[in-house]
């Protein structure tokens, strides 16, 4: 039988917000009985440094960074500097990897496969590069993953771009990639498209892909993810 997960769309929250909703989320999934977790959310603007990431990704001096309202957090994910901000779908998932998924590369590959399923069903092919992580279309990425894993208990994960400003992106080196683009679903299709219609998709294929029954709370598998 699939394992339940739960999916919660959360809205816009802020960074610190969001990294004290995963800890809890880890602590409950390790210490007790608590279901797996699929936190999906948008955070106001902020870039934010993985592990060894090189602070000089981030172009931007601090009067820009005042004047666009740009946070800077250093963060326990894996990869370089990122941008988050309003539209774009941030997921945070917090499964157990144990028994049968001990293999981080294979959860890296896992997750490119849900953006890659989930854009596919708004009309738009997603891509690899070799070498490279994330989901590209053409040369552009429109999906970014960073991950941490700790005793196989998942934190932190990826960033969907909808309706992103993309001029954020001009202020870092995007996972330290030089040479690289930047793309938005909007951008790709030329429409508006709805942050929470994605994110059911994502929590879809989240299911697929990982072999879990996703529920959203107080309510059954198939209705629409609400709110918290």
């Amino acid at each position: 039988m699939d394992r339940i997960c739960e999916a919660r769309w959360l809205g816009l929250v802020g960074y610190d917000q969001g990294l004290q909703l995963q800890e809890r989320a880890v602590e409950g999934l390790r210490s007790s009985d608590a279901p797996e977790q699929l936190l999906l959310l948008e955070h106001p603007h902020v870039f934010t440094l993985g592990r060894g990431a090189d602070s000089s990704n981030i172009l931007a001096d601090q009067q820009q960074l005042q004047t666009n309202s740009v946070e800077v957090h250093e963060t326990g994910r894996g990869g370089d500097v990122t941008y988050h901000g309003p539209g774009q779908l941030v997921g945070y998932p917090i499964i157990n990897l144990k028994p049968d998924r001990c293999d981080v590369h294979r959860y890296v590959r896992d997750i490119e496969e849900v953006l890659i399923r989930t854009i596919a069903e708004l009309g738009v092919t997603g891509t690899r590069i070799p070498g490279l992580t994330g989901v590209w279309v053409g040369n552009e990425k429109i999906g970014a993953i960073g991950v941490r894993i700790a005793r196989w208990i998942t934190s932190h994960g990826f960033a969907l771009n909808i309706t992103t400003d993309l001029n954020y992106f001009k202020m870092i080196v995007p996972c330290g990639i030089s040479g690289k683009g930047v793309t938005s679903l909007s951008r790709v299709t030329g429409r508006q498209i709805d942050l929470g219609e994605v994110a059911q998709v994502s929590a879809s294929q989240f299911g697929k892909v990982f072999g879990r029954r996703i529920m959203f709370p107080n309510s059954g598998p198939s209705a629409p993810l609400a709110s918290t």
